[in-house]
């Protein structure tokens, strides 16, 4: 079994019956990308970031957004030392490898700023000095949605530094029966135990990077992309960065499907996940619907069927 396929078996060993879930948030990961993960409470969207975290073996930092979370607390703060009559930098809860961002759309946009540059840079400043993040970097923000009472909705600028959005939604009732069979006893989590390192996790990042992609490919990406900007649902298409995210997305789903190339599968499955959110639509429009239509009629490349 591959080291990604460890890791996709662990968490589906305390999520119940959300094999895509899970799969998406190992292909962020390894893609070098962030997940937002947007639902009701109470159908697992925290316990799967935190089982991702367990699952390896990295620093793991937990962020509780609420309205009075400041932005110093995300960052760190520069603190004056007394004996030696200097200032001296703090880390915030920014400075890990994976960084758990539970409800996210409870802070002020100005909170919520504060993660723009970690996200995009890898790296934070504060009082003018920069300080470099270290690898491997992910976000997993968790979020309500919107609707509901004490949330604000992110701005488009940071909804397109997330890599990919999923929805937990409600597990049918096998998997449902199978939950409250196996927590009655007991938590799962508690003897969850990490199977790979973080020397792991460096190296099957280098992997995805340097697996093949064909320039037919490439160039499918690319129409998908540009198709959203002219599409009649779509006010504010998706943007260069979505274009090279799905790209690296892709890479790391035929990764974790254990092939040393991408398919078109593999793009047109994660469509969807990687474009929809980054989108404006018209009033009374579905993105979702939209990406959908454009994946249907862009034509595969020749040879790549």
């Amino acid at each position: 079994m591959s080291r990604s396929s460890q890791v996709v078996k662990n968490i589906n060993a305390v999520i119940d019956g959300k094999p895509e879930a899970v799969e998406t948030a190992v292909i962020v990961l390894l893609a070098e990308g962030h997940l937002l993960i947007e639902d009701v409470p109470g159908v697992g969207k925290t316990m799967l970031a935190k089982a991702l975290g367990r699952s390896v073996d990295c620093s793991v930092r937990r962020i509780q957004f609420t309205p009075d979370l400041l932005p110093s607390d995300v960052t760190g703060v520069s603190v004056y030392h007394q004996g030696s009559a200097e200032f001296v930098f703090k880390p915030g809860a920014i400075f890990a490898n994976i960084v758990i961002g539970d409800e996210i759309n409870r802070a002020s946009a100005k909170t919520q700023a504060a993660l723009l540059e970690a996200m995009e840079e890898r790296q934070v400043t504060v009082d003018g000095q920069s300080y470099e993040l270290a690898q491997p970097f992910t976000v997993i923000a968790t979020q309500n949605p919107f609707e509901m009472e004490g949330t604000y909705p992110l701005p488009e600028s940071q909804r397109d530094r997330f890599m990919a959005r999923i929805h937990m939604g409600y597990p049918d009732s096998r998997a449902e029966a199978a939950m409250i069979a196996q927590r009655g006893s007991g938590d799962p989590y508690a003897l969850l135990d990490p199977v790979v390192t973080r020397a792991d996790v460096v190296s099957m990042i280098e992997d995805v990077r340097a697996l093949h992609m064909a320039s037919e490919l490439e160039r499918y990406v690319v129409a998908i992309v540009q198709a959203t900007r002219d599409h009649r649902d779509i006010q504010l298409g998706a943007s260069p960065r979505a274009g090279l995210q799905l790209v690296h997305a892709a890479k790391a789903r035929a990764y974790v499907r254990d092939r040393e190339f991408v398919i078109p599968d593999d793009i047109d499955d994660l469509a969807v996940t990687v474009l929809a959110h980054r989108l404006v639509a018209t009033r009374g429009a579905d993105p979702r619907q939209a990406v959908q239509q454009i994946v249907e009629s862009t034509p595969v490349p020749a040879g790549q069927n």
